[in-house]
């Protein structure tokens, strides 16, 4: 014979105060841990969601990022008339020669300043690589002119980089003329301008950073790469331009391995407190336990219905958990890339998945705190139980 499910509902009723406190407890340590997993999927949707299909990125043969590749435009005119190479309706060839650098900026988070990722490049081909890329307010730089369009994220982190203002780096003064939105890709980092201007500014007129090219088709993207690797005259490196971005989420290991962590702790004192919780239950309702024998109920009732009791008790704790991460959702914030050494930024997604496995860990915990309660409550003989007060 089972114990009615309504039995534990009353009892975690009666004990309100307790059960309210230790579900914080429980919903605490889900929030650190949602917290988390929200960050680090946010970071790397950044770079998943990076690139297009048959944009490949030639850099200098070596070169991890485009911020320490060496690239020349005589260089660039070889690459441009390789077969395989995609061409616009004017029948030029989609090569984009472009060059990377930082500037520090004034950021909401940091006084001193952050490091921004600026890409010089040619209006056109480089509009046509990236054609989901649109501009969400003003317009986009012109050629030959000291203007520069920035990313969303760039304008809402960085005080000085808005429509109208003027930004102060290299050797003077860019006009930001517009505002661009790349989705939730990392390119929302970054400061664009014209190729020409850029390159002045850093004296780099011939050493530039990267090409980036259309192969058509796509089947053509690795026979493309490996025919360019193995060209020991231009000695160059390719690779797809999604691979590149998503070997830069490799910055969210740290974070999530101390998060996990952290949580991981919070989990183990969430535990013993919904521990303590049952089993000071169990100490007040010996009595009431010994009846429930007396009436018929079995051990495996009593420790089931005991163990329902703590896994409500963390479900609760679960979603008070779910309720406290979700204003994170949405929120903009930004990290240091150890490859660009700029700042990338995302923002927090909570993802249903992520808010399952929310209740998955709180489940466990609680599962782990009412096993030896119960055990402890049904192993009670009944007139051993019959007699405490």
């Amino acid at each position: 014979m089972k114990l009615p499910f309504s039995y534990n509902l009353r009892n975690l009723w009666v004990r309100r105060t307790t059960t309210l406190m230790t579900a914080l407890g429980i919903g605490l340590t889900v929030a650190v841990l949602l917290s988390i997993l929200a960050l680090v999927t946010g970071l790397k949707s950044a770079f998943s969601n990076t690139g297009v299909a048959g944009n490949v990125l030639v850099m200098r043969q070596s070169a991890e990022s485009e911020l320490s590749s060496n690239f020349t435009r005589a260089q660039f005119q070889d690459l441009k008339l390789r077969p395989g190479i995609k061409r616009d309706e004017a029948g030029q060839p989609l090569a984009s020669l472009e060059m990377v650098s930082t500037v520090l900026l004034e950021s909401i988070d940091y006084e001193a300043g952050i490091n921004i990722s600026i890409r010089g490049l040619k209006p056109d081909p480089g509009f046509k690589l990236r054609p989901a890329i649109t501009v969400a307010a003003g317009r986009w730089f012109e050629a030959g002119k000291r203007e520069v369009t920035v990313g969303k994220n760039v304008a809402k982190r960085n005080p000085e980089a808005q429509l109208g203002k003027d930004l102060r780096f290299g050797k003077g003064a860019w006009r930001v003329v517009g505002v661009f939105d790349a989705g939730d890709s990392a390119a929302n980092s970054e400061i664009w301008g014209d190729l020409d201007q850029v390159c002045s500014d850093d004296n780099r007129c011939d050493v530039l950073s990267s090409a980036l090219v259309r192969v058509d088709p796509v089947s053509n993207v690795e026979p493309f790469i490996k025919s360019l690797k193995e060209d020991q005259r231009l000695k160059l490196g390719a690779m797809t331009e999604t691979y590149y971005y998503e070997q830069q989420s490799s910055s969210a290991a740290p974070i999530q391995f101390l998060g996990i962590f952290i949580a991981i702790v919070m989990a183990v004192g969430s535990s013993f407190a919904a521990m303590n919780t049952m089993y000071a239950a169990v100490a007040r309702r010996s009595k009431e336990i010994g009846t429930l024998r007396v009436l018929g109920f079995s051990r495996f009732s009593v420790l089931l219905s005991f163990l329902l009791e703590s896994m409500v008790l963390a479900t609760l704790g679960g979603l008070i958990g779910c309720v406290l991460v979700l204003p994170l959702n949405g929120f903009t914030t930004g990290i240091g890339s150890m490859t660009t050494f700029s700042e990338v930024a995302f923002s927090f997604k909570i993802t249903p998945e992520i808010m399952m496995s929310g209740m998955v860990f709180a489940l466990f915990m609680g599962a782990l705190g009412g096993l030896l309660p119960a055990a402890s409550a049904a192993r009670k003989q009944i007139l051993d139980a019959l007699r405490d007060i």
